[in-house]
């Protein structure tokens, strides 16, 4: 299936990013939903860390205008080699690779950054998120998306503090003149990267979370980090965030307060599909670093 779309002279050109690691499966499931838009994207590009992470003769026959490239495995890594690889577009959405779009976000999208110039960055509704529960099926996901397009009234912009890294889109003349790029300090999963990349862009013009601009995230469970890691990025990363000023004490405290209460007290009734046991031994072995003084982001590359 193609999609072809005739630039006007005030129109701003769309590439989605998608950075994905062994999900081949959701990935060429919900890729292709894209063709749903009422706004085609411009292009998409998505970047698989191996081979067996994407079929490319399978997903070009699928969407035209779709590049695949390979960055060495790493959430923040993989997004700055999207960020390489979109020279010709105005606005880049980054989203994940379980994340429906309802068929308005690509136009709505558009029209913020058009009508707002001072808008960096913005950040859509997502009006179910199987990250808080086991996950969405896909046929859920696409029931929801009738749903909330039907009924979803057009909210105005409001300022936040972050985007939200599943779903966030950001105006690349800002990110290429001041020469951004995600921190690949943060490895893996890249816990709080789209906070610290929304900090930086904040220092150059408003982050927006808009009502116009829906979808749902399936949170799928596949492919993702082990307990034991995830725990320890739930302190190290928002410490590093605050050392290096892109995530303020009165965000970061709260952040890890949250985490270690939540894994302290449901490792006794832990949800199925979540590894509370292996997060909260995470949270102690980060604890016990940083009262060391060898607490580091990197470190999680080597826990087992």
């Amino acid at each position: 299936m193609q999609f072809e779309r005739s630039l006007g002279p005030t129109d701003l050109r769309i590439a989605v990013g998608i950075a994905t690691t062994g999900r081949r499966s959701i990935l060429h499931s919900v890729v292709p939903h894209l063709l749903d838009q009422t706004r085609p994207a411009d292009s998409i590009v998505i970047c698989a860390a191996n081979l067996e992470d994407v079929d490319p003769e399978a997903m070009a026959a699928q969407i035209s205008r779709t590049r695949i490239v390979f960055a060495e495995r790493g959430l923040c890594r993989q997004r700055n080699r999207i960020l390489e690889s979109v020279e010709d577009a105005d606005i880049l959405l980054f989203l994940d690779d379980d994340f429906l779009l309802a068929p308005s976000y690509l136009e709505e999208t558009a029209q913020i950054f058009r009508r707002y110039p001072d808008v960096v960055m913005s950040t859509g509704t997502v009006d179910a998120d199987g990250i808080l529960g086991p996950g969405i099926p896909l046929e859920d996901g696409l029931r929801l998306i009738g749903t909330c397009s039907k009924s979803a009234s057009a909210g105005r912009e409001k300022p936040v503090y972050s985007g939200y890294g599943c779903n966030m889109a950001v105006r690349l003349s800002t990110v290429r003149g001041y020469g951004l790029r995600f921190d690949e300090n943060l490895p893996l999963y890249g816990w709080l990267e789209d906070v610290d990349f929304s900090r930086q862009l904040a220092r150059y013009g408003r982050i927006v979370s808009s009502g116009r601009l829906h979808g749902v995230h399936l949170g799928t469970k596949s492919g993702r980090t082990s307990g034991l890691r995830l725990g320890y990025s739930q302190i190290a990363n928002p410490v590093y965030l605050m050392g290096k000023k892109t995530m303020s004490p009165r965000h970061a405290a709260p952040q890890i307060m949250r985490n270690l209460v939540a894994n302290a007290v449901k490792i006794v009734w832990p949800e199925p599909w979540v590894d509370r046991r292996g997060r909260l031994l995470g949270n102690m072995r980060a604890v016990r670093d940083l009262l060391r003084g060898r607490l580091s982001p990197q470190n999680v590359n080597v826990l087992e």
